[in-house]
């Protein structure tokens, strides 16, 4: 079984998805739809999707690191995540000012590190 440390979570599985705008695919998560990539950042190491979550979560956004990307549909212009719509809500709410932050991002990162290893991965 794979076991995603807070670095690699940044990071796509699938290194050709670098090459991939994301910006305006919906989001699926285990057990359903969280909304839409409103920014796509596909830096080495440090990738990540911010989503709108519509009237999900009453419009807010969330920010997903890239390691939590299972697969890409291009076809359908979806993207598949590894983690439940709870797993996603609970997270560290997600802050326009510092989103870009290294702090924020660690504990972001750490986050989804975390819940990765409780599931295994």
């Amino acid at each position: 079984m794979e076991h995603r440390t807070m670095t690699d979570v940044w990071a796509y599985r699938n290194p050709g998805w670098l090459d991939d705008d994301l910006t305006g695919y919906e989001i699926e998560a285990a057990d359903g739809d969280i909304g839409k990539v409103d920014e796509c950042n596909r830096e080495v190491g440090a990738s990540y999707l911010v989503v709108d979550t519509g009237p999900w979560i009453f419009g807010k956004k969330v920010m997903l690191p890239a390691g939590v990307i299972q697969d890409i549909d291009h076809d359908s212009q979806r993207v598949f995540v590894d983690r439940t719509k709870d797993e996603i809500k609970n997270a560290p709410e997600f802050d326009e000012a510092r989103y870009r932050e290294p702090l924020y991002r660690d504990e972001l990162g750490d986050y989804y590190a975390t819940r990765a290893a409780d599931r295994g991965f």
